[in-house]
């Protein structure tokens, strides 16, 4: 399998694919939320990387670009994101929001529901987002 630097143009066209793939399995999101991510410090870019997450259509939507009157905005750092998106590290995810490496402006109440991931006791869902998460792993490189 090919792999790709997060967030790069490639790494970016694998992941649709992979959401495409996976579309019809994703459960419906409990929470809707519309929320801009600007990710800071990508190595191969002196621009911030902008994107999206928009689950009001009723599934999770990831993509590039900036939504009109998000709920709320996340910045943090491309090293933070990757530890997020791809591997997956809560604790990680913990530390840097407590050190202020992840920034929220607006409702952050929206972002820690959607955050929760699927019921922990649903075994389907959770085998699924480990093979999402999996997947995304096997296309990014080190």
């Amino acid at each position: 399998m090919t792999q790709h630097q997060f967030l790069s143009p490639e790494w970016i066209v694998a992941a649709r694919e992979l959401r495409d793939e996976y579309a019809s399995q994703a459960p419906e999101p409990s929470q809707p939320v519309r929320a801009n991510l600007v990710i800071t410090e990508a190595p191969f870019t002196d621009d911030d990387i902008n994107g999206h997450v928009d689950t009001t259509a009723g599934s999770i939507m990831v993509d590039e670009g900036h939504l009109d009157d998000p709920e709320l905005t996340v910045t943090t750092d491309y090293a933070t994101a990757k530890s997020m998106f791809v591997d997956r590290d809560p604790a990680k995810a913990m530390e840097s929001f407590m050190l202020g490496k992840i920034l929220v402006t607006g409702d952050v109440a929206k972002l820690m529901t959607f955050a929760s991931g699927p019921p922990p006791d649903d075994p389907e869902q959770l085998a699924l987002a480990n093979e999402i998460a999996g997947r995304l792993s096997e296309i990014t490189a080190s």
